[in-house]
């Protein structure tokens, strides 16, 4: 397939698909978020803000869980007049949403909602509700920031990606093989990924000879990695995007080199799809704030004013299920630029930090995240995967996958710089094993805390 297929894909046969086949209204709200980018940052701000006033009317109208507890508050919809007022309202947490799972559906619209469930980074799904016109404005959003990295429907795109749990049967297999060629896709099982395949993913992106390269950061990482040391020679793709996982700098550097590619950084979880994507001037990544509201929390509740806090998003279409202020377990951290040279007025994160249960607290009540220990153990020699887990504050546990190279030395620049940032009051013990697992939502966890409370 070349560019002739992908005009013909985007001007008929999508439009045929989603329009006339699917009946969905994708390919408009499209065309309105690709309008509403170009507003300044005043006039996004004065738009979400309608919409969250108008969400939080219906929530109080339809939706028994908001009702009750801002009732308890003494906070009625009157008193939001500003995103001030906004923050009174109290957080959603994964336990209030499995305890009150019926409550938080709106009653003009139980039994008609679309579910589905998160993959879950600690193998504990979350099953939520969402409308069809929520999913579509979702799929606009996502179209319109991965076009910001040049990706289009109909543009030839390699998938690095989960793979199907189980074998599906042969119909479902014709049919994702239709599906897929159709929307000139290849999918290549992350899953499946192991040191000893990895020419297999190198030899499929030749053949296939994309455009775009989409797939989860580590497993982009790892092949990426491999590229280079090996110094074999890929097919250069026009753009790499890394998606699910946090996208740390040492990564996006060497995906870029075996690559040859600029690299784009998005950030998404199931529960919302697209939450935040680069464009191509990288100048951090823009919130989809017309799509809906991100904060950044302390510890305590209140919003952080710089340096890492928890994510909270209120998803401004979803009137079947709606997540006020949903606490989804990431860490983040908002940009010190008012604009990018792009012109665009959505506002801006600096980075994504990861996730909550990936950071390390220490005895003197600091939060380290988890970035911090693959960019440190990314020079050693011969240390080919790891897993840092935290079960007790005063000790870390290190499980190393080691390859040539590794040696006593290397172990002793590990306790050497891991004692520089956490003090000798963190004891660090390590052991070597044969491989580390992905979790069941096909990632790989490089931190993991399990102390009560994190």
């Amino acid at each position: 397939m070349s560019d002739w297929y992908e005009q013909v894909f985007r001007r008929a046969l999508y439009p045929a698909y989603e329009t006339h086949l699917r009946r969905r209204s994708t390919l408009s709200w499209l065309d309105a978020y690709e309008r509403d980018q170009w507003y300044s940052p005043e006039a996004i701000a004065a738009l979400q803000f309608q919409r969250l006033k108008a969400l939080i009317e219906h929530c109080y109208r339809e939706v028994p869980y908001y009702r009750r507890r801002w009732r308890e508050l003494g906070i009625l919809p009157e008193d939001i007049r500003s995103m001030n007022d906004y923050a009174r309202l109290p957080v959603l947490t994964k336990a209030d949403i499995r305890e009150n799972f019926d409550d938080l559906q709106a009653t003009s619209w139980r039994g008609r909602l679309l579910f589905k469930r998160t993959g879950g980074s600690t193998g504990d799904p979350l099953k939520l509700g969402y409308t069809h016109e929520s999913y579509e404005r979702r799929m606009a959003v996502m179209w319109r920031g991965y076009g910001w990295a040049g990706s289009r429907p109909g543009r030839r795109t390699l998938y690095l990606w989960a793979g199907a749990v189980g074998t599906p049967g042969r119909v479902q297999q014709f049919k994702d093989g239709i599906y897929n060629t159709l929307f000139a896709r290849r999918m290549l099982n992350s899953f499946e990924m192991t040191e000893s395949n990895l020419v297999s993913y190198a030899d499929a992106i030749d053949r296939y000879r994309p455009a775009i390269i989409v797939g989860y950061v580590n497993p982009l990482a790892r092949l990426a990695k491999w590229i280079v040391d090996t110094g074999r020679k890929v097919h250069r793709p026009d753009a790499v995007i890394g998606a699910a996982e946090a996208l740390h700098p040492h990564q996006r550097d060497t995906i870029a080199r075996a690559f040859g590619s600029p690299v784009y950084n998005t950030y998404g979880c199931r529960e919302f799809m697209l939450i935040a994507s680069e464009c191509a001037h990288h100048h951090g990544l823009h919130v989809n704030a017309d799509h809906l509201v991100l904060e950044l929390l302390d510890t305590d509740g209140s919003r952080v004013a710089s340096g890492p806090g928890e994510v909270a998003i209120t998803d401004l279409s979803n009137y079947g299920m709606p997540f006020i202020r949903y606490l989804n377990g990431d860490l983040a951290t908002a940009s010190n630029a008012y604009s990018c040279p792009c012109g665009r007025g959505l506002p801006l994160l600096e980075r994504v930090e990861g996730r909550v249960l990936d950071a390390i607290r220490t005895p003197d009540g600091r939060i380290l995240p988890g970035e911090f220990f693959p960019h440190m153990l990314k020079d050693v020699p011969g240390l080919t995967r790891f897993q840092l887990v935290q079960r007790e504050l005063h000790r870390l546990e290190l499980s190393i996958v080691r390859g040539d190279g590794f040696d006593d030395a290397s172990i002793a620049y590990i306790r050497r710089e891991t004692a520089k940032v956490l003090g000798d009051e963190v004891s660090l013990d390590h052991r070597f094993v044969d491989d580390i697992p992905l979790t069941r939502s096909g990632k790989h966890r490089v931190t993991r805390s399990e102390l009560t409370g994190a």
